[in-house]
C-alpha cells in the first residue's frame, strides 16, 4: 500500500549518515511493511533484525562489540549472510523496544558512519522500555499511524478524488451533488473498514465486513495481550479505560468520567495508564485547554479529557459487539448513513483520527459556567494556525453528523473570543459553504485543516 511516511523515508535519507530514524506506530500499523519496502527500493542491500525473534547470538553483538565495530559489522554480516556497503546498506532494528540496549547502542553506530538506520517500535516511551539505558540524541522521531483518509482512496485505486476535494477546499468551493455524494461514501467506507492496513487489505480482497471485523478484532485482541503483557503494574487500570471506551464517547459531552471504573477515582490514580494508551499510540487524548489562545497546550487541564480510538474501524469493531463479531446489519446501516444511534460518537472519533494524522494535537474548550450564560460553552476542538500572529489564531471547530444541528456554542464563542479567533469551522455532511462568517465543510475535508 502507498503510504505518505514513504517521501519522509526518502527525504531523511538525503541527509545520509547524520542521525537514525525511529518510527513509532501503534501494533499492525505498518511500520515494519513500509520500512522494509524502503530498504528494498532504496539501499543496495539491507538487514532486518527483528528483535521478536533475534537470536542471543545477534543480541550479544550489542551487548560485546560495540567498542570493536569492526568484528560487529563482520559478524552481522555473516549471521544473515548480507553483504554491506559504506552509505548504501540500510540496518533495520525492527521492534527495538524488546531489547533497548540495541536503542541505546544507535549513538555509537551513527558515530561510526558506515551506514543507515531505522528503528521501529510501540510502547517506545513506556517506562521499562527506556530504563537503564542512554536516549541516544542521534535520533530523529517519526510517528506513523493508520492509514488516512488520502491513503485510503490510493489503497482503493482512486488516485484523484482528493485532489479534486484539495482544490475545492482551496478555492472554498462546493464539490457539487455528485461528487460530494461520492466523496461522502468512500468515507463511509473509511470510517466502517478503517486504516488498519490488514483490514483495509481484506477489504479490497474480499468486500466482505464480516472477514474486516475479524480481521479488526484480531487488532483488538493483539491489544488487550500487549496490555497485560507490558502495563506492569497498572495493567488491570489500562484495560479498564481501553473497554470503557466506547460506552464514554456515547455520553452527551463525551468527557472521560473515571468514577465509571470506580466509585470516588481520581485523575491521578488513572494518569499513568491514561498515559499508557497514548504512547502506545492505542488512543488519541484530547485535553480541555481553559483559554483559547496561542500556546493551546499552556492551559490544559488534563483531569477534563476525552479519549478517543487511535482507529474509527477498530472503534467500531469495539463498541457493536454482537457475540464478537459486529452483524452485517450495522454495518449495512452504517454504510447507507441509516444508524440512527451512536452517528455522533463515530463521527467525532473520525475527525479525531484525521487531525492527528494531519499533525495536530487534540483540544477542545468547555465552560461549564452556572452563572454566565453566554460563557457557557463546548467546543469538540480547537486548532491553531500554522503561522501564529499577534491575534486571531485559534479556529473552533463543531462535528456535525446529522443535518438538523443548533449552534449555540460556536456562536457563544465567536462573541466572547474575537480577538483570538481565526476561522470558525462546522465539519457537517453537506457541502462547502460559507455563511455569517462560518465556514461549514464537508467531513471529508478535515485533512486539510
Amino acid at each position: 500500500m502507498r503510504r505518505k511516511i514513504y517521501d519522509k523515508l526518502t527525504e531523511w535519507k538525503k541527509n545520509n549518515g547524520e542521525s537514525a530514524l525511529l518510527i513509532k506506530g501503534a501494533r499492525r500499523v505498518g511500520k515494519s511493511y513500509i520500512v522494509e519496502q524502503f530498504a528494498k527500493a532504496e539501499y543496495k542491500s539491507y538487514i532486518l533484525i527483528d528483535f521478536n525473534q533475534a537470536s542471543n547470538e545477534v543480541k550479544d553483538l550489542f551487548e560485546h562489540f560495540l567498542t570493536d565495530l569492526d568484528t560487529f559489522f563482520l559478524y552481522l554480516s555473516s549471521i544473515y549472510n548480507v553483504k554491506l556497503y559504506p552509505r548504501q546498506t540500510l540496518i533495520i532494528l525492527d521492534e527495538v523496544q524488546l531489547f533497548p540496549r540495541a536503542r541505546s547502542a544507535i549513538k555509537y553506530l551513527v558515530a561510526d558512519g558506515r551506514y543507515d538506520y531505522i528503528e521501529t517500535g510501540s510502547l517506545i516511551s513506556i517506562k521499562k522500555n527506556v530504563k537503564d539505558i542512554l536516549i541516544p540524541s542521534e535520533e530523529d522521531h517519526l510517528e506513523m499511524y493508520p492509514l488516512d483518509f488520502e491513503e485510503f482512496l490510493w489503497a482503493l485505486g482512486n488516485e484523484t478524488l482528493m485532489n479534486v476535494i484539495r482544490d475545492c477546499f482551496e478555492k472554498k468551493r462546493p464539490l457539487g451533488q455528485a461528487l460530494h455524494r461520492k466523496a461522502m461514501n468512500y468515507l463511509r467506507q473509511y470510517i466502517i473498514v478503517g486504516g488498519m492496513p490488514q483490514a483495509v487489505d481484506t477489504f479490497i480482497k474480499t468486500n466482505n465486513f464480516d472477514k474486516v471485523d475479524k480481521a479488526k478484532r484480531r487488532i483488538l485482541n493483539l491489544y488487550r495481550d500487549d496490555i497485560r503483557k507490558h502495563a506492569d503494574n497498572y495493567a488491570l487500570d489500562v484495560e479498564a479505560i481501553f473497554e470503557e471506551i466506547p460506552s464514554q464517547l456515547k455520553n452527551q459531552h463525551q468527557h472521560f468520567k473515571l468514577s465509571s471504573i470506580k466509585q470516588g477515582a481520581r485523575f491521578n490514580e488513572y494518569k499513568d495508564a491514561i498515559f499508557w494508551l497514548s504512547d502506545a499510540m492505542i488512543a488519541n487524548n484530547c485535553y480541555n485547554s481553559t483559554e483559547p489562545n496561542i500556546g493551546l497546550r499552556l492551559n490544559l487541564d488534563k483531569r477534563l479529557l476525552k479519549c478517543y480510538m487511535a482507529d474509527t474501524g477498530l472503534l467500531i469493531s469495539h463498541a457493536f459487539d454482537e457475540n464478537n463479531l459486529v452483524s452485517e446489519e450495522i454495518y449495512k446501516k452504517l454504510l447507507f448513513d441509516k444508524l440512527e444511534v451512536n452517528r455522533g460518537m463515530i463521527v467525532e472519533n473520525t475527525v479525531a483520527q484525521m487531525l492527528v494524522a494531519s499533525g495536530h494535537k487534540l483540544y477542545f474548550y468547555a465552560n461549564a459556567s452556572r452563572d454566565d450564560v453566554a460563557s457557557r460553552m463546548e467546543i469538540d476542538f480547537l486548532i491553531a494556525k500554522s503561522k501564529i500572529s499577534n491575534r486571531h489564531n485559534i479556529s473552533p471547530i463543531e462535528v456535525k453528523s446529522s443535518k438538523n444541528y443548533t449552534l449555540s456554542s460556536i456562536r457563544k464563542f465567536i462573541n466572547k473570543y474575537t480577538e483570538q479567533l481565526h476561522t470558525p469551522y462546522v465539519l457537517h455532511t453537506s457541502d462547502l459553504k460559507e455563511e455569517d462568517g462560518i465556514v461549514y465543510l464537508p467531513l471529508y475535508m478535515t485533512p486539510l485543516l
